[in-house]
């Protein structure tokens, strides 16, 4: 992973004293509220309904273990006990005190980490699949690339108060993980014909009020090219985007106007006179960047015998053959599995963290995955290089803290926004959402039966948890000052992007449940042999789900 250089602890230092000063002025009554908003979004800081949260970066989901300790101790001695991990991949604190936000701003840098452009209208975190580097449909490593990009867009000076926020991610994969079609910017590596590096690049996506997938504007754009590319875009954005209404002000929405023929003829023109400026990429600069995503030092191993092993292991064991199936991925190094620690089992909110859970996680990173993890997209936690001879061991020590709840893509992996429990913009709770419908599906063998199937809630139309991208997305609107909940059919986050669609009049809390069941009964009912949620919905439609749902008792 990415190591900072002098430069880099430079300008975070420097950026910690500067905000500890307008802290202090804010605090004293020199600065007014409005005059210290801009200044502590830039740094990460909300103010929420109970407290103020502080979001701090993962660049594109990467911790080490002395970074995963630090976190533990910034819990503990400035926060509740715990952290939470989010759909972008990263770090929430979600009771610091405002006078405080300085020193823990402070600690973090002292382990190259910070919470810089994380909130704000300007380029946030870049995102990749949690499985860059050792996934086995992987075409080119992502992550030299997203680190590149963190390093051009972050302070950048033409790019810190755009109409609204803007959000970068990059797949070097086949199938998409990383979402990158509902995302402003979404990038596809590719390879050409003739070998050469390059990227599909998609504008316009994201969820939210509006709900958008990004249109294709270049087919192939040649590596060296990106940063000038993605500057291009950014100026016609900043020029042309609307300002005098928030709900307006995406990017998504200047494309829909313009439409996304003339929106690429615009991005073009802007960008013929700058494709050779400084900012275009030398190999040289590539290569520094690949230079810190090298190959860890992997054993030698037959794949043969790992798997027989493995086989053996699992024989009489179902907890382990049960956890094998659902949280072990297969890995591009012979001998070698990437390994997915959940942190949804029933009880804790969605990705919820421990201060003592992050040191077991530095210590399993150690001694099972050369001290590296990865936050992900669906608010887990993933070990990427894990030997195959490990594994058991590995999955014991799962067991005594929490992690190895085998519901990796299952509807009890559910990804969850904060909700009212915590954020002023939320309608409805999240959370006990989420628990009520773990509880109802606590039976793993019929979780297995049902197979994938992506439950998404979110609190408010801000679509924090995604919901308008899961099979299952459920969210939480005020009805006459009560909380209820709308559910949402069909999405897909994935290469076969698709958006859900409303199944009809919203749900109290308490209703919540039997309709969840509901939609699964008509989905057992329905599917065909092999047939996962999302296929058996396009196939029989939304209306047969409607009318068991709201379906009247006799």
């Amino acid at each position: 992973m990415y190591v900072y250089d002098e430069h880099d602890h430079t300008i975070i230092r420097e950026r910690v004293a500067q905000f500890k000063g307008q802290t202090q002025r804010f605090l004293a009554g020199e600065l007014k509220e409005e005059e210290f908003l801009p200044l502590r979004l830039q740094n990460g800081l909300y103010v929420q309904r109970l407290a103020p949260m502080l979001r701090i970066a993962v660049p594109y989901g990467m911790l080490n273990s002395k970074q995963l300790r630090k976190l533990a101790h910034i819990t503990r001695h400035y926060d509740k006990g715990y952290c939470h991990v989010t759909t972008r991949q990263n770090i929430q604190l979600n009771w610091p005190q405002l006078e405080e936000v300085p020193s823990i701003l402070g600690e973090l840098a002292e382990v190259e980490m910070h919470a810089v452009q994380t909130s704000g209208n300007c380029i946030r975190n870049v995102t990749t699949d949690q499985f860059a580097g050792v996934a086995t449909d992987e075409y080119v490593d992502p992550r030299p690339y997203c680190e590149i990009i963190r390093q051009w867009s972050t302070f950048h000076p033409e790019f810190a108060f755009l109409p609204r926020k803007f959000k970068i991610a990059v797949s070097g994969t086949e199938q998409d993980r990383a979402a990158i079609r509902f995302h402003d910017i979404g990038l596809q590596l590719v390879v050409s014909e003739s070998g050469a590096t390059g990227f599909t690049v998609l504008v316009g996506g994201g969820l939210g009020r509006t709900p958008v997938i990004a249109s294709v504007i270049r087919e192939f754009l040649p590596e060296q090219d990106i940063l000038t590319y993605l500057e291009a875009i950014l100026r016609v954005y900043n020029k042309y985007g609307r300002r005098d209404n928030k709900y307006k002000a995406r990017i998504k929405i200047l494309v829909k106007a313009k439409g996304v023929e003339e929106f690429t003829r615009m991005v073009e023109e802007e960008w013929a006179p700058i494709r050779d400026s400084q900012t275009l990429l030398t190999d040289k600069e590539i290569n520094r960047a690949k230079s810190f995503f090298t190959e860890p030092d992997y054993e030698t191993a037959d794949e043969v015998e790992a798997t027989a092993l493995l086989s053996s292991q699992a024989e009489n064991n179902k907890a382990f053959s049960n956890w094998l199936s659902r949280n072990v991925t297969a890995h591009r190094v012979s001998g070698y599995r990437a390994v997915t620690l959940s942190l949804k089992p029933t009880g804790v909110a969605p990705g919820d963290i421990t201060d003592a859970q992050l040191e077991t996680i530095a210590d399993l990173a150690d001694n099972y995955s050369f001290g590296e993890v990865r936050a992900t997209h669906e608010q887990n936690i993933v070990l990427a290089d894990v030997p195959v001879g490990k594994l058991y061991n590995l999955w014991q020590s799962l067991k005594e803290n929490g992690f190895a709840t085998a519901n990796i893509g299952t509807l009890s992996d559910i990804i969850c926004c904060p909700g009212g429990d915590f954020c002023s913009l939320a309608n409805a709770k999240s959370i006990p959402v989420a628990e009520a419908i773990q509880r109802e599906f606590d039976d793993l063998d019929y979780l297995y039966d049902l197979g994938n199937l992506n439950l998404n809630i979110s609190g408010c139309m801000n679509a924090c948890g995604h919901h308008h991208i899961g099979d299952i997305g459920v969210l939480g609107v005020d009805k006459k000052g009560s909380e209820f909940y709308q559910v949402q059919l069909g999405g897909n986050a994935g290469t076969n992007a698709s958006l859900g669609k409303v199944l009809g009049p919203s749900f109290s809390r308490a209703e919540m449940t039997a309709v969840i069941r509901k939609l699964v009964d008509v989905y057992v009912e329905s599917r065909v042999e092999g047939e996962e949620f999302g296929e058996t919905y396009n196939r029989v439609g939304i209306e047969r789900f409607k009318e068991r749902v709201y379906a009247k008792a006799n």
